[in-house]
């Protein structure tokens, strides 16, 4: 089973890369961008029937910081990736 987990920084946290993109945007001339947050995907393939319960300790104990981050997994079920 394919699984995306997205990882966001929580609201109020400081997020220097996302400011540096914004002002970049702005410095290009892109008008309109109100605010940038730059977070990661992880893609996994793993067992078929892994638990709900599984991931988000992943998520929790390794794959995200808990006290600055947040959190989603999408279970992908086997759809094609775009080109």
């Amino acid at each position: 089973m394919k699984v995306r987990i997205l990882v966001r920084l929580k609201p109020g946290v400081l997020d220097p890369q996302g400011r540096a993109v914004h002002h970049s945007l702005g410095s290009l001339g892109f008008a309109g961008v109100e605010d940038v947050r730059i977070g990661r995907m992880i893609e996994m393939d793993v067992a078929d029937g892994t638990s709900d319960e599984v991931l988000n300790k992943m998520c929790e104990q390794l794959l995200a910081n808990m006290v600055i981050e947040d959190f989603a997994i999408e279970k992908l079920d086997g759809q094609k990736e775009p080109a």
